[in-house]
């Protein structure tokens, strides 16, 4: 085992955790140590990063129903906890993970704040485990989320949590793991995770939003928004369907061209800035190049994209459209290329887009949940597209 001090600070001695919580960190340290030695390597032929690749697809085109399934499920479960997590004394939530799980987190807090009028953080794992859990109280409501149930910066947030007194909420894809056994209340995300993670992500954010949605009923809140709410959440599954079906073909035909590159831009604003993160992700994850996601805002502040960069603009109707607007002129005029995914009949980025990508309306604080899905298509084509250029080179 390594030395206990390169490990983490929270097996010091100045640490607030237990000795029953500690050695529990230690032994999800040397696990995760284990499992990084066999992790993919950038060689464009990698056999690991290809049997995933393979996977991801049908991972893909199953969302609509893992996430019917997952609600189905854990439709109890929601009711159950909603009543515990929606006490009057919870005055602050924070959410966190690590990778695509601190994405899903980044996707909610807008429509948890609208419904409960509770400030909503989103904190990486490291950084709310090390640095900010100095607020956190028997006031706070802190919910954790790890696919395997043993991310062990994760399961660290969450016993900073338990040690800080907080109500805490786990989500996983793994029964019994440790962040479900030691979490004051688990729901389960009933999803595969054999290719890279999609559905794993899509279906937790669903259930982070029927738990606002019950919140919100328990607490008496907004009847009438929450059953609009409701009714799109409801309709989610089939509007993923639709995307997949529609625009799979224009997403391959974008892949082919772009496959070639070796930076992929991501940029969203609000909850669409959590679909950019999950862009830049699939992207690093199903090929050796590098994704990069920018919030939209500071797209603008620095000369983010160069000539022949492709930027996937993701943008839902809400306030920051005509701000889409201005990144997607700025694109253009760096000679960069840019694929714009809006609403509808939206029309304002269309002169400044080479491909405009038209979704089914979706209120925003539930559009990562369909707007996601292109940059997740993407991933994987342009991971095909580049596997088949590395054979034939390999080949000749």
């Amino acid at each position: 085992m390594m030395n206990a001090t390169l490990m983490t600070p929270l097996l010091s001695d100045r640490s607030p955790l237990d000795e029953r919580s500690k050695a529990l960190i230690a032994s999800l340290f040397d696990r995760e140590q284990q499992l990084m030695a066999d992790l993919p390597t950038d060689d464009p032929l990698d056999p690991k990063r290809r049997r995933r690749v393979d996977f991801t697809l049908p991972e893909i085109l199953e969302q609509p129903e893992v996430i019917r399934k997952t609600l189905r499920r854990e439709r109890e479960k929601i009711a159950r906890a909603s009543p515990n997590v929606a006490a009057p004394g919870i005055r602050r939530i924070f959410m966190t993970g690590s990778g695509d799980s601190l994405a899903s987190m980044i996707a909610v807090p807008p429509l948890f704040e609208e419904l409960l009028a509770i400030p909503c953080e989103p904190v990486q794992a490291l950084d709310l485990a090390y640095y900010y859990h100095n607020t956190i109280g028997p006031d706070s409501l802190v919910v954790t989320l790890s696919s395997s149930g043993t991310t062990t910066r994760t399961v660290e947030a969450l016993m900073i949590a338990k040690a800080k007194g907080a109500q805490t909420l786990a989500l996983s894809n793994t029964p019994g793991s440790a962040l479900m056994t030691e979490s004051d209340h688990g729901l389960i995300v009933h999803a595969e995770r054999k290719g890279w993670p999609t559905q794993a992500s899509t279906a937790a954010i669903a259930l982070l939003c029927q738990l606002a949605l019950d919140i919100a009923r328990e607490k008496g809140a907004q009847a009438a928004r929450v059953e609009t709410l409701q009714a799109a959440l409801d309709a989610a599954p089939g509007q993923i369907a639709e995307v997949i079906d529609i625009h799979q073909e224009a997403i391959s035909a974008i892949a082919e061209r772009e496959a070639g590159r070796s930076v992929y831009l991501y940029a969203g604003g609000g909850p669409s800035y959590a679909a950019a993160l999950f862009g830049s992700a699939k992207v690093k994850e199903c090929s050796p190049d590098h994704g990069i996601s920018i919030p939209l805002e500071e797209f603008h502040h620095y000369n983010s994209q160069k000539q022949g960069d492709p930027l996937f603009l993701i943008a839902p109707e809400g306030p920051s459209v005509p701000r889409a607007y201005d990144t997607a002129f700025e694109g253009k005029r760096w000679s960069g290329h840019v694929y714009s995914i809006v609403t509808g009949n939206e029309s304002r980025l269309d002169d400044c887009s080479d491909v405009v990508l038209r979704l089914p309306g979706v209120p925003e604080v539930l559009s990562p949940l369909v707007y996601t899905i292109p940059v997740q298509l993407f991933a994987y084509h342009v991971a095909m597209a580049k596997f088949r250029a590395a054979e034939k080179a390999r080949g000749a």
